[in-house]
């Protein structure tokens, strides 16, 4: 046989085996079918347990305490396990040593990256560019999925108007319609639309329901509202996730009409899987079953049945499924057929992950050598990240600074490389995070002469400090006296032509359990900050923040202020990018920033009250809805952010003053770049409906379109409305648009005051 011959049967045989590799198991449906009936009940409990075993030590997977459970087919899934090798060593033994050999799913909670940390998920929706959104979760997918992980607890779509909530941070603020969006970018970033591509992975929608609405901005605590304020305002993320196929969603902590979400079988039955449509599987947010017992529904035995009753598929930590649904089983309080739909569910994602076909799908070194934390990925963080800052404040174009000159650079967030990646970035090593003091130098260059002192600790309390900074995110505090630390920054900032102050919240005053009454700069920080002032000099206040802040005193007297969250692993860089011009900002705010704790919570698409103020200029009214001793508005509201160079809106248009429940409208809108830099605009279409069967908000977000130009450019943009943007929720909860008039508000945030007006008639 010649050697092309040979080469031919070689390649029909790879072919053959690899053809075969592809088919030999069966379709979902009857693979699963058959699959179920060799299991016995405790297999089929076992499938419903999520428990978490910790990082396993390489080579020491056989003798922990988890594997004789995953041996026994008593764990369907695990969290929290990093890397191939771990979780290659782990899945063997499910694979070879349990009876049926049915893979675990490996979960981890990739928020908002995995080692290439994009911004807080608060900080990426102000972007408001889902390419920029889709992709950044995509590549947290390319990452994890290298690493060993095929479900991501993510993403989080809860509405919050109480920036009290520390994990408003981890959302994407306060508009349903914004949110929705976002919450479909993120699912097909993860998801790709195909679980069984190698760099794809599940995604997982939560917190269902209502999480972000704590009474008290108080996490954890009890969430009260309306069936209609549900579905209007809260509800339409969630099922944006559903309607873009998410494949998990997780139970919320909170009650729910009473209920606790992870026992609440409208919410679960009912509005999810009924209504919505949902398709895959529930699975419990951490101990989410036995929190119920706290919360006065009964002991593990009553909750867990609560729970499957409700429509959970799988127990997050909490093992009650795992220990008492026999028993329950036996005493007829659930059904078996509960048991097998619950088991059908969780099989059904892991044949979609294609674990039944190969495992180890997810388990390639080669991947987790080259896919992770690479230069192509920094590189697309370090501008996605630069996108996602506001600027609030820029009085006389201090900024952008000059590549010259001396800068102070002052501060506890200056040289605080562990704080960059902000909250909720279990998979980020803050040893590769970059620094703001690290991205000044790199962008300012040799030309610049950068200064640098702490000025403070994050706050005069160390307790506070230490509870603040948890997770390996220390500022390392400085045990020098206030005195000794302001005479320092004194004298660096004397020497100096500006003063760039790094201040604000550290990454962990935000996030799950970091609940704040006081909103404002902690006092050390506003002491130094005050210092510096007083210097003459110019002062830039890079303000660090996982959540809106208030900031009246230094909106007052600060010439130029820059919002920049927590920007991820690039953070430094990124913001320098920012503050050299490199990059013209154009974040717009997703969350209203208060003037006072008092107004909370606020949002923009408030309702009107019987008696609003009759003034525009927020003067006291007495027996109008209104503070004695604070303004109704915000200090910035939703959509807000400046740039270094300016827009100017004109010629609005409107195609039609009348509109029938089949037609379409259009409305275009002139935007110019009178400025001297080019830069982006996000052009923010909102319409208020003026009279309605139940009462409607003053105005709601419908559409916007993020456009770039270039100085002097001029564009023409365009927008068109249908029934579907007019529609609500009314009091019979049916989903309708009702004839009338409409104002339409176009303009770069949610106070735009150019209108026009139309009538939607039958």
């Amino acid at each position: 046989m010649n050697k092309k011959l040979v080469l031919l049967v070689l390649c029909f045989s790879v072919y053959g085996y690899s053809q075969k590799k592809q088919t030999k198991i069966k379709a979902k449906a009857e693979f699963i079918t058959e699959l179920m009936s060799k299991m016995t009940l405790d297999e089929k409990l076992g499938q419903l347990n999520l428990p978490t075993s910790g990082d396993i030590t390489t080579g020491q997977a056989n003798s922990s305490d988890i594997a004789k459970n995953i041996a026994e087919g008593k764990v369907g899934g695990l969290f929290n396990i990093k890397s191939v090798q771990k979780i290659k060593e782990v899945q063997k033994i499910a694979v070879e040593k349990s009876r049926l050999k049915i893979p675990l799913i490996f979960g981890m909670d990739v928020i908002h990256g995995y080692e290439t940390t994009f911004p807080i998920p608060l900080g990426l929706s102000c972007t408001w560019d889902m390419n920029l959104i889709e992709r950044s979760a995509q590549i947290a997918a390319q990452e994890a999925s290298a690493d060993g992980i095929n479900w991501t607890f993510s993403p989080m779509v809860d509405i919050s108007r109480d920036p009290r909530w520390g994990r408003i941070s981890e959302g994407s603020g306060e508009d349903p319609y914004l949110g929705s969006r976002i919450a479909k970018a993120m699912v097909n970033g993860y998801q790709q639309h195909n679980l069984s591509k190698n760099n794809s992975i599940m995604a997982c929608v939560k917190h269902f329901a209502l999480y972000g609405a704590p009474e008290a901005g108080r996490d954890y605590n009890t969430v009260d509202m309306s069936h209609i304020r549900m579905f209007n305002d809260y509800f339409p993320p969630y099922k944006a996730a559903v309607d873009a196929g998410v494949g998990s969603v997780m139970a919320s902590f909170n009650e729910v009409d009473g209920i606790p979400a992870t026992g609440n079988k409208w919410l679960m039955t009912d509005v999810l899987r009924n209504q919505w449509g949902f398709k895959g599987f529930v699975v419990t947010d951490f101990t989410g079953i036995p929190e119920m017992i706290e919360h006065g529904m009964g002991n593990l035995q009553d909750v867990s049945a609560l729970s499957l009753n409700a429509g959970v598929e799988m127990d997050m930590v909490g093992e009650g499924f795992l220990t008492t649904l026999k028993k329950s089983l036996d005493e007829k309080r659930v059904t078996i057929s509960q048991i097998d739909n619950a088991v059908k569910l969780i099989l059904e994602a892991k044949y979609d992950l294609g674990l039944f076909e190969d495992p180890y799908k997810y388990c390639d070194e080669k991947r987790a050598k080259t896919e992770i934390f690479t230069s192509n990925s920094r590189k697309e963080a370090r501008s996605i990240s630069a996108q996602s800052l506001v600027l609030l404040k820029n009085q006389n174009q201090l900024l952008p600074l000059k590549k010259s000159g001396t800068i102070a650079l002052i501060g506890p967030l200056a040289d605080a490389k562990e704080n960059m990646p902000g909250t909720w970035s279990v998979a980020t090593k803050m040893e590769n995070a970059v620094s703001l003091l690290a991205g000044i130098k790199e962008v300012a260059g040799s030309s610049t002469k950068v200064l640098y002192a702490k000025g403070s600790n994050l706050d005069y309390d160390e307790t506070f400090e230490t509870n603040a900074t948890m997770f390996g995110k220390t500022l390392h505090r400085d045990s020098r006296s206030k005195e000794e630390l302001l005479a320092e920054a004194l004298k660096v900032a004397q020497q100096s032509d500006v003063i760039v102050a790094a201040l604000g919240e550290s990454a962990e005053m935000s996030g799950e359990s970091s609940s704040r009454t006081n909103l404002k700069i902690p006092q050390a920080q506003k002491d130094l900050l005050n210092v510096l002032l007083k210097t003459g000099k110019p002062v830039v206040l890079v303000l660090f923040n996982g959540r809106p802040l208030v900031i009246n005193d230094e909106n007052a007297t600060v010439p130029a202020i820059l919002n920049v969250w927590f920007a991820g692993s690039e953070a430094g860089s990124a913001i320098a990018d920012v503050l050299f011009g490199d990059v013209n900002p154009s974040g717009k705010l997703t969350a209203t920033f208060p003037r006072s704790v008092g107004q909370l919570p606020i949002y923009y698409a408030h309702k009107n009250t019987g008696r609003p103020l009759s003034n525009s200029e927020g003067k006291f009214e007495k027996f109008r809805s209104n503070y004695i001793d604070e303004r109704n508005e915000p200090l910035f509201p939703f959509g807000f952010g400046l740039s270094y160079t300016s827009f100017e809106y004109s010629n609005l248009k409107i195609s039609s003053d009348k509109m029938n429940f089949g037609g379409k409208l259009k409305v275009s809108v002139d935007v110019a770049n009178t400025g001297n830099y080019d830069g982006k605009e996000t052009v923010q279409l909102y319409i208020r409906d003026l009279v309605g069967s139940v009462t409607r908000p003053v105005r709601e977000l419908k559409n916007f379109k993020k456009i770039a130009l270039k100085k002097g450019e001029k564009q023409t943009v365009t927008f068109e409305i249908t029934v579907e943007d007019l529609k609500f929720y009314n009091s019979d909860l049916q989903f309708v648009a009702e004839s009338g008039q409409f104002d339409v508000f176009v303009g770069g945030n949610s106070t735009a005051d150019k209108k026009v007006s139309f009538e939607l008639t039958n």
